[in-house]
């Protein structure tokens, strides 16, 4: 390794790329109440994430690709719409295990990818597709340095993700989960966790 490269992965470091956030109990925002975020990227441009606990409605796989006008005749496998964030809400991002790629597909680490094509949610449709995924719309986006001034204001814990409570864990109870993650209750947290 080159002392460049050494410099930059010191740099990104202190990034939360394939980390998880999870909105403090005061948090004023009521699209982050509870929410747990799966961070998908974080460097010097800011960063983006997808909601893992909030459902977009009733809508499904089937009902997106009826609506992209995409075949569905012989789907296999229809899951939930996830609301990934108020951000770009008509594009669509799928959180899977690493055991399917695709040429757009991209690693986040941990055996966790991101493919943002609709090739994948034909796959899924099919049954060809990722054994663990999580389909969402829109995503969560931070400005350059943004994330790390709402992290210092206590409006987020961190905790390591893991595909337990990526794709394992119901829906409603990611965040209670992860809390407890941490080895603490949502009752003992206040707005001054955190702060020394």
């Amino acid at each position: 390794m080159t002392e460049k490269d050494k410099s930059k992965q010191e740099e990104l470091s202190g990034y939360l790329t394939g980390q998880l956030l999870l909105a403090m109990p005061h948090m004023q925002d009521p699209r982050y109440e509870k929410a747990v975020i799966f961070i998908c990227g974080h460097d010097t441009n800011g960063a983006m994430g997808l909601v893992i606990n909030k459902h977009l409605g009733d809508l499904t796989l089937k009902g997106l690709l009826d609506y992209l006008n995409l075949p569905q005749e012989t789907i296999k496998r229809d899951l939930p719409i996830f609301f990934g964030g108020p951000v770009d809400s008509g594009r669509g991002f799928v959180l899977h295990s690493d055991d399917f790629t695709h040429p757009g597909t991209v690693s986040l680490g941990n055996h966790i990818s991101l493919t943002a094509t609709v090739d994948i949610l034909q796959s899924i449709a099919d049954g060809n597709g990722p054994k663990e995924c999580l389909l969402a719309m829109g995503y969560v986006g931070w400005a350059p340095g943004q994330l790390d001034t709402e992290l210092h204001s206590n409006r987020w814990l961190q905790i390591e993700a893991d595909k337990e409570l990526l794709f394992e864990v119901p829906v409603e109870k990611r965040w209670e989960k992860a809390i407890s993650k941490l080895g603490v209750t949502p009752e003992s947290l206040s707005e001054d966790f955190g702060q020394a």
